[in-house]
Protein backbone atom coordinates (compact mmCIF):
# COMPACT_ATOMS: atom_id res chain seq x y z
CA UNK A 1 0.00 0.00 0.00
CA UNK A 2 1.37 3.03 -1.09
CA UNK A 3 1.59 5.67 1.73
CA UNK A 4 2.32 9.50 2.30
CA UNK A 5 4.80 10.86 5.13
CA UNK A 6 1.64 12.19 6.53
CA UNK A 7 0.07 8.98 6.29
CA UNK A 8 3.24 7.39 7.81
CA UNK A 9 3.28 9.63 10.34
CA UNK A 10 -0.83 9.58 11.17
CA UNK A 11 -0.53 5.13 11.50
CA UNK A 12 2.52 5.37 13.39
CA UNK A 13 0.65 7.35 16.23
CA UNK A 14 -2.57 5.66 16.47
CA UNK A 15 -1.77 2.17 16.65
CA UNK A 16 -2.30 0.40 19.51
CA UNK A 17 0.31 0.20 22.01
CA UNK A 18 -1.58 -2.36 24.11
CA UNK A 19 -3.24 -5.76 23.47
CA UNK A 20 -2.32 -9.30 23.10
CA UNK A 21 0.88 -10.36 21.90
CA UNK A 22 0.13 -11.30 18.55
CA UNK A 23 -1.32 -8.12 18.06
CA UNK A 24 1.83 -6.62 19.42
CA UNK A 25 4.16 -8.47 17.24
CA UNK A 26 2.11 -7.31 14.59
CA UNK A 27 2.01 -3.64 15.25
CA UNK A 28 5.63 -3.33 16.13
CA UNK A 29 6.88 -4.68 12.93
CA UNK A 30 4.13 -2.14 11.38
CA UNK A 31 5.71 0.50 12.80
CA UNK A 32 8.93 -0.39 11.83
CA UNK A 33 8.16 -0.54 8.10
CA UNK A 34 6.36 2.68 8.66
CA UNK A 35 9.10 3.76 9.90
CA UNK A 36 11.88 6.65 8.41
CA UNK A 37 15.08 5.84 7.23
CA UNK A 38 18.34 8.02 8.09
CA UNK A 39 18.03 9.26 4.62
CA UNK A 40 14.54 10.09 4.97
CA UNK A 41 14.92 11.98 7.98
CA UNK A 42 17.80 13.46 6.49
CA UNK A 43 15.73 14.81 3.12
CA UNK A 44 12.30 15.48 5.17
CA UNK A 45 14.15 17.78 7.90
CA UNK A 46 10.92 17.16 10.37
CA UNK A 47 10.85 19.86 12.81
CA UNK A 48 8.71 19.78 15.94
CA UNK A 49 6.34 23.57 16.88
CA UNK A 50 4.73 22.28 19.56
CA UNK A 51 2.03 19.63 18.42
CA UNK A 52 2.61 20.54 15.42
CA UNK A 53 5.09 18.56 13.00
CA UNK A 54 6.51 20.02 9.81
CA UNK A 55 8.42 18.64 6.93
CA UNK A 56 9.74 19.36 3.82
CA UNK A 57 7.15 18.10 1.16
CA UNK A 58 7.57 16.34 -1.82
CA UNK A 59 11.66 15.32 -0.53
CA UNK A 60 10.83 11.62 -0.60
CA UNK A 61 8.39 9.57 -2.57
CA UNK A 62 5.58 7.69 -1.52
CA UNK A 63 6.20 4.43 0.64
CA UNK A 64 4.99 1.49 -0.50
CA UNK A 65 4.18 -0.49 3.13
CA UNK A 66 3.54 -4.46 2.96
CA UNK A 67 -0.31 -4.17 5.23
CA UNK A 68 -1.58 -8.04 6.10
CA UNK A 69 -4.98 -8.64 6.64
CA UNK A 70 -4.48 -8.69 10.31
CA UNK A 71 -2.67 -5.44 10.47
CA UNK A 72 -5.37 -3.68 8.35
CA UNK A 73 -7.68 -5.48 11.06
CA UNK A 74 -5.90 -3.58 13.66
CA UNK A 75 -5.64 0.31 11.62
CA UNK A 76 -9.48 -0.39 10.94
CA UNK A 77 -10.12 -0.92 15.15
CA UNK A 78 -8.17 1.85 15.51
CA UNK A 79 -10.28 4.29 13.62
CA UNK A 80 -13.07 2.49 15.06
CA UNK A 81 -11.87 3.89 18.28
CA UNK A 82 -10.95 7.23 17.26
CA UNK A 83 -14.63 7.00 15.24
CA UNK A 84 -16.34 6.50 18.31
CA UNK A 85 -15.04 9.29 20.52
CA UNK A 86 -15.34 12.30 17.90
CA UNK A 87 -11.51 11.94 17.56
CA UNK A 88 -10.90 11.32 13.63
CA UNK A 89 -9.23 14.22 12.42
CA UNK A 90 -9.34 15.74 8.70
CA UNK A 91 -6.05 14.32 7.85
CA UNK A 92 -7.08 10.62 8.69
CA UNK A 93 -10.23 10.90 5.70
CA UNK A 94 -7.28 9.48 2.97
CA UNK A 95 -6.76 6.47 5.78
CA UNK A 96 -9.59 6.31 5.80
CA UNK A 97 -10.39 5.36 2.66
CA UNK A 98 -7.16 3.29 1.88
CA UNK A 99 -8.16 0.87 4.72
CA UNK A 100 -11.57 0.64 3.78
CA UNK A 101 -13.05 2.36 7.23
CA UNK A 102 -16.80 3.76 6.44
CA UNK A 103 -17.35 5.30 9.94
CA UNK A 104 -19.46 3.97 12.49
CA UNK A 105 -23.27 3.68 12.19
CA UNK A 106 -25.19 6.67 13.47
CA UNK A 107 -28.27 5.15 12.68
CA UNK A 108 -28.76 2.98 15.70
Amino acid sequence: MELTVLERLTLLRILPHRGNLTTLRIVRDLERDLSFSEEEHGALQFQQDGNVTRWNEGAVPDKDVSIGPKAIEIVVGALEELDKVGALQMEMIDLCDKFGYEGKDDSA
